[in-house]
């Protein structure tokens, strides 16, 4: 039987786009495709590697404006900053990556002993699971696929299924920089799925990025195996600020650290520790600066702050706030500021709690949102 993999656009709650999953000789395939591959890649000289991968980026360079608006299409993102996830974030990652790659992994002479030639010598590890989120896919992704790649690694990305196009658009990238057939590919795949490909023995290396609770899912199906897993989870990230900061450009970059991407971020700033000199003028600015964003359909070049991913998203965020409420908290921003503001769909108004304290969800669980 043939299992559907939808993904429903937070913009107007219609499915934006359908995926097969793959069938399990699909991903047996891609295993033995891979595995293959993987012996011819890494003889590959890495200057070639890198080239490659340059080309990789130029290519999704040139096609930024268009994977853009699939992007805000599948997550919601204002159109205003869509593009630039690949042409700023994405394309310094690569370029770094790509310009320490031949030192980093060129052999290491360590101290002479008579009658041996001693060195340390990096060994890619075979075949390389990616494992990305929806919420920042490209930058999340690259962390692992360009190194993976550059090591002499083959890789498979199953990708979120709210962003299925990215795992696409990757493949079309480095189709065009002309990596060898088998080197990268995508699999659409469900959570048992996943769990089976980790256990495989073809599978040297396991990078996930997403919520702990997947975090632990991914250690359990690599427990009985002696391969290592790279976990980038959730957090509740907090800042500090002093009583000598500099309050305009504090303020400015701790509202966006905390918004942008209506707050659906594993590093957002989501709890603020002020100082009590500098208190009052920096909540007063907060205030003042989150009032200023304009919620509202990401397809508007205007709209600052999109809807989140899906409904029951922004009513867990709907939820962190009415707790908080309820225990003494005292919200600053009106909902009505923002018309589009609607219960019961993905469109949530940006909200600054004061009064808050460490019994209050707000402030012990991740909220990933707009708050």
């Amino acid at each position: 039987m043939i299992m559907i993999q939808q993904t429903i656009s937070p913009i107007d709650g219609m499915i934006y786009a359908e995926r097969e999953l793959a069938t399990n000789e699909q991903i047996e395939a891609a295993l033995a495709k891979s595995v293959a591959a993987q012996r011819e890649w890494k003889r590959v000289p890495i200057t070639k590697r890198v080239n490659i991968c340059r080309q990789m980026l130029a290519h999704l360079i040139e096609h930024a404006d268009k994977i853009g608006e699939e992007l805000t299409w599948q997550i919601g993102r204002p159109i205003a900053y869509s593009p630039f996830e690949i042409r700023r974030g994405f394309a310094e990652r690569v370029n770094y990556l790509c310009d320490i790659a031949t030192q980093e992994l060129s052999d290491i002479a360590i101290e002479p002993k008579e009658n041996f030639q001693r060195f340390i010598r990096r060994e890619p590890l075979g075949t390389v699971l990616v494992l990305a989120p929806w919420n920042y896919p490209w930058l999340a992704s690259v962390n692992a696929i360009v190194p993976a790649l550059l090591a002499g690694n083959s890789v498979i990305l199953k990708i979120a299924p709210q962003t299925p196009l990215v795992a696409e658009r990757y493949a079309e990238a480095f189709a065009a920089a002309g990596l060898p057939d088998g080197v990268f590919q995508f699999l659409h795949m469900d959570h048992d799925q996943v769990a089976e490909v980790i256990k495989d023995t073809r599978i040297g290396f396991v990078a996930f990025t997403g919520s702990v609770a997947g975090g632990h899912t991914v250690q359990r199906a690599a427990s009985e195996r002696f391969i290592a897993t790279g976990l980038e989870l959730g957090g509740k990230d907090p800042a500090y600020v002093r009583p000598d900061a500099q309050l305009e450009a504090t303020i400015e970059n701790l509202v966006d650290g905390a918004m942008f991407n209506s707050g659906q971020s594993c590093c957002a700033i989501e709890r603020i520790y002020v100082h009590r000199d500098v208190y009052d003028k920096f909540v007063e600015g907060y205030a003042e600066l989150t009032k200023q964003y304009r919620l509202g359909n990401p397809l508007d070049p205007a709209t600052t702050l999109g809807p989140m991913v899906r409904t029951d998203a922004a009513d867990k965020v709907r939820e962190h706030i009415q707790d908080a409420l309820h225990r003494g908290a005292q919200a600053l921003i009106a909902p009505t500021l923002f018309p589009k503001n609607q219960k019961g769909t993905p469109y949530l108004a940006p909200q600054v709690l004061v009064n808050v304290d460490h019994n209050m969800l707000v402030m012990t669980e991740e909220t990933f949102g707009p708050v």
